[in-house]
């Protein structure tokens, strides 16, 4: 390994922890070759052999201990108490006269003299190392020269991702509170519309507000976040520290737990306080098409987020966001679009999440309503004639999941190639 002044910007602490690791990756095998930019005495001594040039010439090389008996041997020796790298750079730049420097370069004769080197006799000549070494390209060897596997690229990239989520905890907070809050307010607002055969349209609009919720949240949380990690993706991928699919393999992953624990709080508490109907199956598949919704979204709004900024993004997120609620199917009917707008429904993934929700409420063979005493009659509380009122059918459960699922595959196919081509052109 080659690094240029590796400790540069590092206080101290880092600095020794730096030069700790490169003693241990020199311990392990390994040859390590940097230079250093005025180094204490203490992390002098870390280092095993050293190497100082002035003007192009080798002043010194050799083991860092044998370097003040070398200092003595020249009649220049060390003030005690002296760094003697500070010492050597002030001899390096003129400050005790041009003679020492001569000096030094001819009695390392310019960098050939070895009798400074810790077992100097041990040291193979240099014709030694060309018999030994095998000077031949081969190209097959360069390709499997990965500076470590995949796996361990990702295990690395989500172990820092749950560093950071763990230390952004007001935001990590914020988002289980908020999702708490919200839905506490709908199920106030809407307390047991869920079994009212007088308040069906409520109930509906519930529903879609529901699916509103899981959209938009996610969907611009991911548009103002993930621009601001574009200037650390750019820096550390072109570095070739981890490849691009590996970071985007990272970053889907790393927030499926917290979205989960989020949108199952969030839809547990809506569904018991409005009084949906408590059948375990019917919740269980209420809850996943309000997280694939979710999933979704934050695909969706990564979509974005691959290509524009966060002033830009916070536009046209929103933006787009009209259409594909205008053409779910609620406020107006799928059967009343004009035909020429009609195929626009089947790109709106909120379609989808509509009719899937409201089919397992309404759907699945689902009895008629109770109406209360005090109204004279319940229009919409025949489940069957509300959802033919509506224009949805309530059969279409798998078909609604697996558009979802074609929805999320397809904006991360999307997104991860509107991110490759972004570094490209950045490039």
């Amino acid at each position: 390994m080659f690094l240029d002044e590796p400790t540069t910007g590092l206080d101290s602490s880092s600095c020794t922890q730096c030069i700790n690791l490169l003693q241990l990756l020199a311990r392990q095998g390994r040859t390590i070759v940097c230079t250093i930019h005025q180094p204490s005495a203490s992390m002098l001594q870390i280092f095993d052999q050293v190497y100082i040039l002035s003007s192009g010439n080798c002043l010194y090389q050799g083991s860092t201990k044998n370097m003040i008996q070398f200092f003595k041997d020249i009649g220049a020796p060390c003030p005690v108490y002296h760094n003697p790298a500070d010492y050597v750079i002030e001899i390096a730049c003129g400050e005790y006269g041009q003679d020492i420097i001569d000096k030094m370069v001819n009695d390392m004769d310019n960098g050939l003299t070895q009798q400074y080197f810790n077992n100097p006799h041990l040291l193979p000549s240099l014709e030694a190392l060309k018999d030994r070494a095998e000077l031949e390209y081969d190209a097959d060897e360069e390709e499997e020269m990965e500076a470590t596997s995949q796996w361990n690229q990702l295990k690395t990239l989500l172990r820092r991702g749950w560093i950071k989520v763990k230390r952004d905890e007001t935001l990590t907070y914020m988002r289980i509170y908020v999702n708490i809050i919200v839905g506490i307010m709908l199920g106030v607002l809407y307390w047991q519309v869920g079994n009212d055969g007088s308040r069906t349209q409520d109930n509906y609009n519930l529903l879609f507000s529901i699916l509103m919720h899981d959209m938009m949240s996610p969907m611009m949380l991911t548009i103002l976040t993930f621009p601001s990690e574009m200037s650390i993706l750019i820096k550390e991928h072109f570095n070739r520290w981890y490849s691009l699919k590996m970071y985007f393999m990272s970053v889907i992953l790393i927030d499926i737990p917290l979205s989960v624990l989020c949108g199952t709080i969030f839809t547990a508490e809506v569904y018991y306080m409005t009084g949906q109907p408590l059948d375990w199956n019917k919740f269980v598949m209420f809850l996943s098409i309000c997280l694939l919704i979710i999933f979704v979204a934050q695909s969706f709004g990564l979509m974005i987020g691959s290509v524009f900024d966060v002033v830009n993004g916070n536009f046209v997120g929103p933006a787009l966001a009209v259409p594909i609620m205008m053409l779910a199917g609620f406020g107006i009917r799928l059967d009343d679009l004009p035909s020429w707008l009609y195929w626009g429904s089947y790109t709106s993934f909120l379609r989808y999440g509509l009719e899937g929700i409201v089919g397992v409420v309404y759907g699945m063979n689902r009895q008629k309503l109770h109406c209360p005493e005090e109204v004279d009659i319940c229009i919409a509380a025949d489940p069957s004639r509300f959802l033919k009122g509506i224009g949805l059918r309530g059969d279409q459960y798998w078909n609604d999941v697996f558009m979802l699922l074609a929805f999320f595959f397809g904006f991360k196919i999307i997104s991860y190639f509107l991110l490759r081509i972004k570094m490209q052109l950045i490039r």
